[in-house]
């Protein structure tokens, strides 16, 4: 990303997409970590994410002098890369520049996140399908850790940890476990308005750091 001053002179918005699963049973669950982070954002900015646009629900808001769009796609997890594609056309967005993916991941544990500027999915089906849609890795992202023991079943099944993971991504998180995500996604918030206001390089030395 450009310095602040070049950012914020930009005339399109800022992009900023949680990635998740629409549907009242999927809110709770690990796999929606993105989309709960965009809703502790817009509240924290005080606007609501309720205009559907580019098979998003979408809000607009401003962040350190630049307007930012903050979206929930609403294809389901395996066709995020749909939307995120339409968002980056709509608002003629670089994705290498303007555009920010916060999503879950299974391999870094609960309690942590980590802010990276390019690479592959890893076995994410939603940085897959938009690295996909983009026919680029060249975009930001912020990965939620969400792992934490699997069940005793899916152990004794023996299943791997990404085979039993699937299961548990998509399980209504413990209650213990969503006060340790709520903590963290106040620190994402932060992060991401860091990201606006010094770039991501000023933002992954201060939050990328090993407690």
């Amino acid at each position: 990303m450009a310095d602040t001053q070049e950012s914020s002179n930009r005339r399109g918005p800022f992009l900023v997409v949680g990635l998740g699963n629409p549907g009242l049973e999927y809110i709770w669950t690990p796999h929606n970590a993105g989309f709960l982070a965009i809703d502790r954002i817009a509240e924290q900015e005080r606007v609501t994410v309720d205009n559907r646009r580019c098979r998003a629900m979408t809000a607009t808001c401003r962040i350190a002098g630049r307007e930012v769009v903050l979206a929930k796609p609403d294809t389901y997890m395996n066709l995020s890369g749909a939307s995120v594609a339409a968002l980056v056309r709509e608002f003629e967005a670089d994705p290498s520049q303007d555009l920010l993916v916060i999503y879950d991941d299974l391999d870094l544990p609960l309690g942590s996140f980590k802010i990276k500027e390019r690479g592959s999915p890893a076995g994410h089906n939603g940085a897959r399908s938009i690295t996909g849609a983009l026919a680029t890795q060249e975009w930001l992202r912020l990965r939620i850790g969400v792992g934490a023991n699997l069940p005793p079943e899916a152990l004794a099944a023996g299943a791997s940890i990404r085979r039993g993971g699937r299961d548990y991504l998509l399980t209504p998180m413990r209650k213990a476990d969503l006060t340790v995500l709520d903590e963290v996604l106040d620190k994402v918030a932060t992060a991401t308005r860091r990201i606006l206001e010094q770039g991501p390089s000023t933002a992954m030395n201060e939050f990328n750091r090993r407690d």
